[in-house]
């Protein structure tokens, strides 16, 4: 694993939207279907109409194939989003678009708890399966909250 460039390394932090930040290590139980689930209770963008913050919780959860995400890699692509103007709705499908470019995952869900503002909290959920868990997707879709 010395070919990743993030852990172990000096963290040079970035607060633009980096996606090439993000690596995979490989998944040595890929034979297995199994959760891998990812809380990020300190996400951080910016209201690209009002420039102010915005806070949320973010919860990744998926099931790999052959790649892993590396986590330290993954904490410093959420914070590259620190200083951009993005809706909520975007932020959730973006970094599921990103996931899904790097793992190639069978199934994948995005659930952001963005925190109130203007009296209103926003809560968007994502979510992406291939093959057997196609189904399972929009399953999970349909009965979201």
């Amino acid at each position: 694993m010395s070919e990743l460039k993030s852990l172990g390394k000096q963290t040079d932090y970035t607060f633009d939207y980096k996606p090439e930040i993000l690596e995979a290590i490989p998944n040595r139980n890929s034979a297995r279907n199994y959760f891998v689930k990812l809380n990020c209770e300190e996400f951080t963008c910016v209201c690209p109409v009002t420039g102010q913050p915005d806070f949320a919780a973010l919860k990744i959860r998926y099931i790999p194939d052959e790649k892993l995400v590396e986590s330290k890699s993954l904490k410093l692509y959420l914070m590259s989003f620190r200083n951009v103007g993005i809706f909520h709705e975007e932020v959730v499908n973006r970094i599921a678009d990103d996931l899904i470019k790097l793992l190639n995952p069978r199934y994948l869900e995005i659930e952001g708890n963005f925190k109130v503002r203007g009296g209103i909290s926003i809560e968007p959920f994502v979510n992406f399966g291939r093959g057997e868990f196609e189904e399972m997707a929009k399953n999970r879709l349909a009965r979201h909250e």
